[in-house]
């Protein structure tokens, strides 16, 4: 029992910072939950609506590269601070067009491309104060919490976002949003101090020059860059796997808003299950063995029971195989970057890694959409009821995504066995 108030002690402001942004993120993924069905609902667009994603993306794509930079300049409470409150701000904006029936899906592309950049601003600087404000002992066991908030956060989102849009519509969505975001922003205006190094505040060193010693970092640690690049593969086949979700689960037969919550609640649980599990598991032999087991087992496994799933049962049970073991996985790349790189590069490094990683992430949305409602949906509209293809993935609108599924299994598998073979990563 002392070790555990020991524990807590030492991780107080951590624990405060962890709790208090979680829970502002949830007010966030609610909002983001509500406006894809009613997107989807408006267009019945798998397209349109993974371009939600796109226009957030694209923004913390392009100019992450120089947000750490900056990050590493600025006072990591007061970007938090700023970038948090001019998201609140596209929420009132959009909650105001809402109320006078004139919102547009072109407003929300705005809106989260605002989103967007100041979350490229914020990122770096949040990932810098937790490194700051935790020993270093606890940097696994912080991964591990980080996917216990985001698991809890799948869990109750759907459930919760189905019931307050039942009693309230979209504007008790919003105001339960914008309660979160004050919650947050109080606690960390007021109560959580956020250590500053003076030192990585370089007066004559421009904004191109230091972006470029994160690109050089990643230069010499090869390693680190032939992970992120590993992980930039997995995000394109991921993102894609997003992009067609809700497509699949809203128009299959047997899929609906319901069924597509159950399924993302049960994401939910099976991520907080593997959270717990990965915080209170041991520093590994081989971080990289980890990284890779577990993304080839996800892999392997969720794609194929969706595309060849007619049942909820099916489906949720191929999201429980798909993500048990992808906490696992980010806490131990969470560890090697906070181990590896030094603190005052981190903002630079991360940064760059973000532009990196995640560059996949808005093309794989694009193709996903693109992929439903231009080829496989089309292909498998052409097919007689007797044909293999309608065999294997059904038959009607749903099914295209089904088919994807499938070719996105083989894909996923092909990334990971690709990158077991570089030499490099299996240093850490």
């Amino acid at each position: 029992m002392k070790h555990i108030i020991k524990i807590i002690q030492e991780m107080k402001t951590f624990l405060l910072l962890w709790v208090t942004q979680s829970f502002s993120g949830l007010g966030s993924a609610m909002t983001s939950y509500a406006l894809v069905i009613w997107s989807y609902s408006q267009k019945g667009s798998a397209l349109m609506t993974a371009l939600l994603m796109v226009s957030s993306y694209a923004p913390y794509v392009i100019f992450s590269i120089f947000a750490g930079a900056l990050s590493d300049r600025w006072n990591k409470k007061a970007t938090m601070l700023i970038c948090d409150s001019a998201a609140a701000l596209t929420t009132v904006i959009m909650l105001m067009l809402l109320g006078r029936g004139r919102l547009e899906i072109w407003h929300l592309y705005v809106i989260n491309a605002v989103n967007g950049l100041m979350n490229t601003l914020q990122q770096p600087a949040s990932e810098v104060a937790t490194t700051r404000v935790l020993p270093k002992q606890y940097y696994q066991k912080v991964g591990g919490l980080k996917y216990v908030s985001s698991s809890l956060n799948s869990i109750m989102t759907p459930v919760l976002a189905t019931a307050v849009m039942g009693v309230g519509g979209m504007g008790a969505i919003v105001a339960f949003d914008l309660f979160t975001f004050c919650s947050a922003f109080f606690t960390l205006a007021f109560v959580i101090r956020i250590p500053e190094n003076q030192e990585e505040k370089k007066a004559g060193e421009k904004l191109l020059t230091s972006a470029k010693k994160g690109l050089a970092y990643l230069k010499k640690e090869q390693g680190i860059f032939h992970l992120i690049l590993f992980l930039a593969a997995i995000n394109l086949v991921a993102s894609v796997y997003n992009a067609a979700f809700p497509a699949m689960i809203l128009s299959r037969e047997g899929g609906s808003e319901r069924v597509l919550g159950l399924v993302n609640t049960v994401i939910g649980i099976t991520t907080f299950t593997g959270s717990i599990l990965a915080s209170l598991m041991k520093e590994p032999k081989s971080r990289t063995r980890v990284i890779c087991n577990c993304l080839l087992f996800s892999m392997s496994t969720e794609n194929f029971l969706l595309a060849l799933g007619r049942t909820p049962f099916l489906w949720c049970l191929g999201g429980f195989l798909g993500w048990i073991a992808i906490p696992l996985m980010s806490t131990n790349l969470d560890a090697i970057l906070r181990l590896h790189v030094p603190e005052d590069m981190q903002g630079r490094v991360y940064s760059v890694r973000n532009s990196l990683q995640f560059f996949t992430i808005p093309v794989g949305y694009f193709l996903g959409g693109f992929l439903v409602d231009q080829v496989f949906e089309p292909v498998m509209a052409l097919q007689t009821k007797d044909s293999a293809l309608v065999r294997l993935f059904g038959y009607g609108k749903g099914s295209g995504a089904a088919f994807l599924f499938f070719v996105l299994a083989f894909a996923g598998i092909g990334v990971c066995l690709y990158f077991r073979r570089d030499k490099s990563i299996w240093k850490y």
